[in-house]
C-alpha cells in the first residue's frame, strides 16, 4: 500500500471524528454536515441534523403521524439514519397570492411548502447524546408555538422564529412545531359517531403529542425533560392558553409564557361547532351517513367549503340577533380534551403551579392602518372624539400619563386597546390563585423603520425575544439600540425558562404581578417597572374597571 493510499484510509476513519470534534468546539467553516455529523438516537430512530457555528440543528423530525380528523399516533419507525436537515411541510391553508407591499417588508415571510401530513418538529441545541447523564443534568427546553391563530402560520414562517441565538444566548434547547390547523385541525365531527370523537381538537391535541416527543426525545438532545417550558405569540399565545387548560397536557410542561395571545378566554361551545359542521356537510352534498366522505374531498374543496359553512352559520347567527363574534376556527370545549371553559376553578387548577410571563405590544394591530399616520393634532382629536364622544380629552390626557413621550397625534390613536385589556384579565385570574407567579410586560419600544410606521406592531418582540435582530433588520432597522433591548429581553425569557423567574442583572427589579400592584416590566430602550402603568386610558376604552 503506498503512502497515499494509506493517507486516504486515514481520512476516511479521521474526518468523521473530526467533523464531529469541530461541531462541538467551533469549525473554521460555519456549516459541518455529513455522514456520521449530529446523529441522535430518538424513539423512532436515529436522525441526523448539523451543525452551524457550534449549534447543532435538527429539522422536521416526525413527532406523530394523524390520518384527516383523527387523534395523533406515534409516528412509524424508520431504520438507518434519518436526514433531518431541511423544514418539513406546514399545514394545508389558504395560498397567498398578494400582500401589502409596506406590510410584508418587515415581515419577510416563508410560506414553505404544504402537506397533511405536517407533523413535525425542528431542535437547536448545544450539545447532544447525554441521554446516560441524569435528565436534571439537561438544559432547558423552551418549545415555540407559532402564531396564525388557529387557522395559519408555521413554524418557518417568520425569520424571528429560527432557534440558534436563543440557543447559543441561553444554553438551552429549543423546539419549535408544525401542527394542524383550520378544518384539519378544528372541524367538530363529534355528533357523526365516535370515530371522530377528537376531530374538534386534533389540532391542540397534536400539540399534546409534540409535548410528549419532547419528555421522551429530549434527553438525547442535551434538554432536560422536567424543565419545559411553552411559549408561543398571537395564536402561538392562545394555544398555550389552551393548553393550560388540558388534563392531557398536564406534567408535559412547567412554565408558560404567552405573548399578545390572551385572547382565548373561552372555548366554543359543540353546539355552535355543530353548526359548522352540519353547514359544511350540506356546501358538499353530503348526508350525516356519508361522513366518510369527508376523508377523501380534495383540501381546496373543503377549505372553501368550510369558509361557507363559517359565513352561513355567522349569517344565521345574526338573523337570530346574536353575535358572530369569535365564530372561527380554534379550540372546543368538547368535554374530554377540554373539560372545562377557562374561568372554571377546575380549569384553573390544572395549570395553578405553572408560572406565567404575559404581556403585550403597545400598538399591536393599530399601526397597519394607514389612515392614521399623517393624522393632523385636529385629525387625531376628532377620531377619539367618534370613539370616546365627551371623554376624548380625558383618554388623552390617560395617554400622556401613561406614556409621557407621546408627541405625534397618531400616537394618541395608535395605542392598542384590545390586547392589552385581555392580557390583564388573563393576569389576574392567573395571579388571583396565588400557587404560582406571574410576570406582566409591556412592549413599547418602537421601530424606525419606514420613519417609523410599524411602531410596536403586532409581532414586533418577535426578534427581541429570540435575540435574532440581524435576521429581521428590515422589521427591526438592525441598530445598536435594537440589539441592546434583545440581548436583555431574550435574557429575561431565558431566565424564566430556567427558573420560573425572569430577572436578571441587565432588567430593573422585575416584581411579580399581583392585581394589587399591577406591576408592568414596559420593554423599551428605558426599561422600567410601572405599577398599572395605563389604567385609566383602559378604564376609558373598556368602559370598566381592569
Amino acid at each position: 500500500m503506498n503512502s497515499r493510499t494509506i493517507l486516504s484510509s486515514l481520512l476516511v476513519i479521521a474526518l468523521p471524528l473530526l467533523a464531529v470534534g469541530q461541531a462541538k468546539t467551533g469549525s473554521a467553516d460555519p456549516i459541518v454536515a455529513g455522514k456520521g455529523i449530529a446523529t441522535v438516537p430518538t424513539e423512532s430512530g436515529p436522525v441526523r441534523g448539523y451543525s452551524h457555528n457550534g449549534t447543532f440543528t435538527f429539522k422536521g423530525i416526525p413527532y406523530a403521524k394523524a390520518e384527516r380528523f383523527m387523534a395523533p399516533t406515534k409516528p412509524d419507525s424508520w431504520t438507518g439514519v434519518r436526514s433531518s436537515m431541511t423544514y418539513g411541510p406546514v399545514c394545508p391553508m389558504d395560498v397567498t397570492t398578494s400582500t401589502y407591499d409596506e406590510i410584508e417588508f418587515p415581515f419577510h415571510h416563508n410560506w414553505g411548502y404544504t402537506n397533511e401530513n405536517c407533523l413535525s418538529l425542528n431542535v437547536w441545541t448545544p450539545e447532544i447524546n447525554n441521554a446516560k447523564k441524569r435528565p436534571t443534568d439537561g438544559r432547558p427546553v423552551m418549545v415555540w408555538l407559532h402564531g396564525g391563530g388557529f387557522t395559519a402560520g408555521s413554524s418557518v414562517e417568520l425569520p424571528s422564529y429560527d432557534g440558534e441565538n436563543l440557543t447559543k444566548k441561553g444554553d438551552v434547547v429549543v423546539v419549535t412545531v408544525n401542527h394542524r390547523l383550520n378544518v384539519l385541525g378544528y372541524l367538530d365531527l363529534s355528533a357523526y359517531g365516535e370515530k371522530y370523537k377528537n376531530a374538534a381538537n386534533a389540532g391542540l391535541m397534536d400539540l399534546v403529542s409534540a409535548l410528549q416527543w419532547v419528555q421522551q426525545n429530549i434527553a438525547q438532545f442535551g434538554g432536560d425533560p422536567n424543565n419545559v417550558t411553552i411559549f408561543g405569540q398571537s395564536g402561538g399565545g392562545g394555544k398555550v392558553t389552551s393548553l393550560m387548560n388540558a388534563p392531557s397536557a398536564k406534567g408535559l410542561f412547567h412554565k408558560a409564557i404567552v405573548q399578545s395571545g390572551s385572547y382565548i378566554t373561552s372555548f366554543t361551545e359543540p353546539d355552535l361547532a355543530r353548526q359548522v359542521s352540519a353547514a359544511l356537510l350540506t356546501e358538499l352534498n353530503l348526508q350525516p351517513n356519508q361522513i366518510d366522505s369527508l376523508q377523501k374531498v380534495p383540501y381546496e374543496r373543503l377549505n372553501a367549503a368550510s369558509k361557507k359553512a363559517l359565513r352561513t352559520v355567522a349569517d344565521k347567527l345574526k338573523a337570530d340577533g346574536k353575535s358572530a363574534a369569535g365564530l372561527g376556527w380554534g379550540p372546543v370545549h368538547d368535554g374530554h380534551f377540554l373539560p372545562y371553559q377557562p374561568n372554571e376553578p377546575a380549569a384553573i387548577a390544572l395549570s395553578k403551579t405553572i408560572p406565567l410571563l404575559v404581556g403585550s405590544t403597545k400598538n399591536e394591530f393599530t399601526p397597519f392602518n394607514p389612515g392614521t399616520r399623517d393624522l393632523t393634532m385636529e385629525g387625531a382629536r376628532a377620531n377619539l372624539q367618534k370613539k370616546y364622544g365627551d371623554k376624548a380629552e380625558t383618554y388623552m390626557a390617560a395617554v400622556k400619563k401613561a406614556y409621557p413621550e407621546t408627541v405625534k397625534p397618531s400616537d394618541y390613536t395608535d395605542i392598542d386597546v384590545n390586547f392589552r385589556p385581555l392580557t390583564v384579565q388573563q393576569a389576574n385570574a392567573k395571579a388571583i390563585t396565588g400557587a404560582a407567579p406571574v410576570y406582566m410586560y409591556l412592549f413599547t419600544w418602537q421601530s424606525p423603520v419606514m420613519d417609523g410606521i410599524y411602531k410596536a406592531m403586532h409581532c414586533m418582540e418577535l426578534p427581541f425575544v429570540f435575540d435574532n435582530i440581524a435576521l429581521c433588520e428590515e422589521m427591526t432597522g438592525g441598530g445598536k439600540a435594537a440589539h441592546t433591548l434583545a440581548g436583555k429581553m431574550s435574557q429575561a425569557w431565558i431566565s424564566f425558562a430556567r427558573t420560573g423567574n425572569p430577572n436578571h442583572k441587565g432588567l430593573p427589579t422585575w416584581p411579580a404581578y399581583t392585581p394589587e400592584n399591577g406591576a408592568t416590566m414596559m420593554l423599551d430602550n428605558t426599561n422600567q417597572v410601572k405599577n398599572h402603568p395605563d389604567k385609566e386610558l383602559l378604564q376609558i376604552a373598556t368602559g370598566k374597571s381592569l
